[in-house]
């Protein structure tokens, strides 16, 4: 990588010093400023720290006349300087569009990364015996001794990074791969007096390989274990408040994600062959909180972000997703889920069994705030069983007997009010029915979430989120027998210790547990502690 920065370096730098103190006016940095002659001058760079992109993109080529240069106008009070170095020492080197960009600015690094440049070439003439003036050997001797530091400084710059890019490249466990790891630590008690529950003390962890094979692209590979199993569900008898991090159990490792993104132009393709989801291509509006089950975001599922991207989500699943930006202004997302998509069994498949299609559109009138609406239609040979990911309450998740058909519609708003202030919501409707067209049942979920970014600290996270998990409203047009709205209510700070440690203490409170009121009231309390690496 080095070896080919810096004779790119050298040359950039050239285009401009090398011209300065070759024309017969030198001009001593600690005279005056060179950025006065550049007014037009572009936000400078480091060549030796900036952008490895920037450096390709902008890759030089030898000229062999002025003329070449089309930015370089016969008129212009460098074109004789410019036209004698390149005759006469062959020094200059221009952009692949043939500009040369004269009134970009120029520190004193670069300056004296263009006389060396020159003076390289210059050493070549002399030792091929070929004349060079005696003048402009006396004008470079009295720039070296003037850059000399500067000079030094740079070729300890590159011999650093040399070095140090050879250690790396040695060492490395990947020239291709990046390891990110996440290790949790859970201690908590579900309270009610409808259960017993005891304090428990849990483990998830993540190892995450993220490869890239172009330098826009990344094969995710995800390997997770835990004992945190499905939270307190089997105490508490319902999937209100499950943790955001639960999942795994018996600390056995399994692989739970394998996805490959590429764009296409500014077409996002995500493609997952290992836990497919809505909310790995779509904006689900939730900054902060939604860290796809991980364990430095929200306490609970629910609070991640709104049920309506769980929809069909499993470790089965497979599936692809689309995103497309236009601009800063809009963007829509599109995609298909299947939970069965790897079983080749009759009534599975890609397209012969469950499945979950979702459309989005995303509108940003402004920077501070979005606006979004989600259409999502599915089928389930199961009843309507795996409409929820793990939220809501049983009869939301019950199975109406037979395959059923889904049609989802939802709406999502983000508006962060300052930078430590931001309010978030979303509302859902579902209308579930059997293919038979005997039983149907609808369901609502909606949530407020007011939540502190850098709360009391930069890398902090405080948060209040206030709603109700999926719930039934309608069965088979009457209401059901239990019509009470489950609230959810949570509240949790994350303190972050350091760039790799964080602590999260939070409560969750459940009002009407499986939307009933004859059920008592369920609290969680929790202390969860996150490494990352």
């Amino acid at each position: 990588m080095i070896s080919k920065i810096k004779p790119s370096v050298l040359s950039s730098s050239a285009l401009v010093g090398a011209a300065l103190f070759m024309s017969g006016s030198v001009v001593s940095a600690q005279e005056r400023d060179l950025s006065d002659y550049y007014l037009d001058s572009l936000e400078y760079i480091d060549p030796l720290y900036g952008n490895g992109d920037d450096l390709t993109s902008d890759s030089m080529s030898q000229v062999t006349n002025v003329n070449q240069l089309r930015d370089v106008s016969f008129e212009s009070w460098a074109y004789e300087a410019l036209r004698s170095l390149v005759d006469r020492y062959g020094c200059i080197a221009g952009y692949p569009n043939q500009s040369y960009r004269g009134n970009k600015a120029l520190s004193r690094y670069e300056f004296a990364a263009g006389l060396n440049s020159c003076l390289n070439q210059i050493e070549r003439l002399i030792a091929s015996s070929e004349a060079v003036i005696r003048e402009d050997i006396e004008t470079i001797n009295r720039l070296t001794q003037e850059f000399e530091a500067e000079l030094a400084a740079i070729d300890g710059r590159i011999d650093s990074l040399e070095s140090r890019t050879a250690f790396l490249e040695d060492n490395s466990f990947s020239t291709t791969t990046k390891l990110q790891g996440e290790v949790a630590f859970t201690l908590a008690q579900a309270f009610g007096d409808d259960f017993d529950s005891q304090v428990v003390f849990t483990d998830k962890i993540r190892l995450q390989l993220v490869s890239s094979f172009t330098g826009k692209d990344s094969l995710i590979t995800r390997l997770t274990a835990g004992n945190i199993a499905n939270s307190f569900q089997d105490e508490t008898g319902t999937r209100e408040g499950r943790f955001a991090h639960d999942g795994p159990g018996g600390n056995n490792v399994v692989v739970d994600r394998l996805h490959y993104n590429f764009n296409v132009g500014k077409l996002k393709i995500t493609t997952m062959a290992v836990l497919a989801a809505h909310h790995f291509y779509a904006d689900v509006f939730n900054d902060g909180l939604n860290t796809g089950g991980g364990a430095n975001g929200a306490l609970t599922r629910f609070s991640e972000r709104s049920p309506i991207y769980r929809h069909g989500i499993s470790r089965s699943s497979t599936g692809i997703g689309l995103r497309y930006s236009f601009g800063k202004i809009a963007e829509i997302s599109a995609g298909y889920i299947a939970p069965n998509g790897s079983n080749p069994s009759e009534g599975a498949g890609l397209f012969n069994g469950t499945y979950s299609a979702l459309g989005q559109v995303v509108l940003k009138p402004v920077d501070s705030v979005k606006l979004g609406v989600t259409y999502l239609r599915g089928y389930d040979t199961t009843g309507g069983t795996t409409l929820w990911g793990g939220t809501g309450t049983n009869l939301a998740n019950s199975s109406l007997g037979a395959p059923t058909t889904n049609d989802t519609i939802g709406g999502q708003f983000q508006w962060d009010i300052t930078s430590g202030i931001s309010l978030r919501g979303w509302f859902s409707y579902t209308d579930v029915d059997t293919v038979d067209d005997n039983s149907e049942k609808e369901i609502l979920n909606y949530a407020g979430a007011l939540v502190f970014p850098d709360l009391g600290k930069e890398g902090n996270l405080g948060a209040v989120i206030v709603g109700a998990e999926p719930y039934v409203t309608q069965i088979n047009d009457d209401d059901p027998e239990d019509d009470n709205v489950p609230f959810h209510i949570e509240a949790f700070y994350r303190y972050q210790l350091n760039d790799n440690i964080s602590i999260t203490p939070g409560v969750v409170w459940l009002t009407s547990p499986n939307q009933s009121n004859d059920n008592d009231d369920i609290f969680i309390a929790a202390l969860r502690t996150t490494f990352k690496f």
